[in-house]
């Protein structure tokens, strides 16, 4: 810990770049202040705070200023990492958009080599794909999972889940900008197993869709999907609850709070085996099965593949529900995540 001026030991953190909204990364940051809090470390609104002891970069900011102001007083900087833009990569997109993912991935990526004194990356994998991408840096990196409370978010409530159907459950922060594909291949596995199970099987859809996609995928589905808007935060956890598996769409993901969040209320969670989905559903607390062909390059799922698996979790949610919960125990608890990030701020 770094001493002050004045003798006084500074427990103070500036984070950029100030984030709110919807999404990952403004949940992290709302997790970890209210954390850090509780530590008797407060988030502070300037480097020139005499108790600013370090800097905590979410991902990067244009903000290059001061950040290197920040270097000359010697505060340390710490850069949380998850994975790089690239489905723009990879799809007809607006010139901007991709000109901004760009500039994000320039940003990134500077302040990876150039500026920060720790790295912390979301998951093993996103700590490779930068280190095969990038480059090994100068800066030591650990690796530190998301993290929720174990209390909010748990197997414990009124909700019951449906008798008479199966809900699959889908849970993203804005559907759109290439990450609709998702959505297609979650309607697609909601209508194959409509064909082969023992009861109706419902998609519920929560996030941020354009309406035009809401319009196309009800028609396409048949109507198999509900629409329940942007959840707030405390609500979460309930729908969790009354849902019989969550399918994470995400290809080559960080460390989605998504799943972190279902498997600590005992909601088994079905992904394709991209990113760090592998690493993080382990055991009984779901299924990652092969996407059976080049999700890089985006070509087209093993939809029948994931229709197996989402019926062996369907028929046996007594196998599944527990294990769930036991590896958000012993993996993402709040608390765990906190720590960590203190140690890597100030010892």
């Amino acid at each position: 810990m770094q001493p002050t001026l004045s003798g006084v030991t500074n427990r103070g953190v500036f984070i950029l770049p100030k984030i709110d909204g919807l999404g990952g990364p403004a949940s992290f940051r709302g997790r970890l202040t209210r954390g850090l809090k509780e530590r008797g470390i407060e988030e502070l609104d300037s480097i020139e705070d005499e108790r600013c002891g370090a800097v905590l970069v979410i991902g990067g900011t244009k903000d290059i200023g001061t950040l290197l102001k920040a270097r000359r007083k010697n505060l340390r900087i710490v850069q949380r990492l998850n994975g790089m833009n690239w489905i723009h990569r990879k799809l007809r997109v607006a010139p901007d958009y991709y000109v901004r993912c760009e500039i994000n991935n320039l940003l990134l990526r500077y302040i990876r080599k150039n500026l920060a004194d720790r790295i912390v990356y979301q998951s093993q994998f996103a700590s490779k794909w930068w280190q095969t991408v990038c480059g090994t840096t100068r800066a030591p990196s650990s690796v530190a999972y998301n993290g929720v409370d174990l209390n909010e978010f748990s197997p414990a409530g009124s909700e019951e889940l449906p008798s008479d159907i199966y809900r699959l459950l889908m849970v993203e922060a804005h559907i759109g900008g290439g990450y609709e594909r998702g959505l297609d291949t979650a309607v697609k596995l909601t209508q194959l197993l409509n064909q082969q199970m023992d009861k109706p099987v419902r998609l519920t859809v929560a996030g941020s869709v354009p309406e035009h996609l809401k319009t196309y995928w009800s028609r396409q589905s048949g109507g198999q999907v509900d629409w329940a808007g942007v959840v707030p935060g405390n609500q979460i956890a309930s729908l969790d609850r009354s849902a019989h598996l969550l399918f994470s769409a995400d290809l080559n993901a960080a460390c989605p709070n998504a799943v972190i969040e279902a498997l600590a209320c005992g909601l088994p969670v079905l992904a394709y085996a991209t990113g760090s989905l592998p690493e993080i559903i382990t055991g009984n607390s779901g299924l990652v099965v092969p996407y059976g062909s080049n999700y890089w390059n985006l070509e087209n799922p093993d939809i029948a593949g994931l229709a197996k698996g989402a019926a062996e979790i369907l028929l046996n949610q007594d196998k599944f529900r527990q294990p769930a919960r036991q590896r958000a125990e012993e993996a993402f608890g709040i608390s765990r995540m906190v720590d960590q990030y203190t140690s890597i701020l100030f010892d």
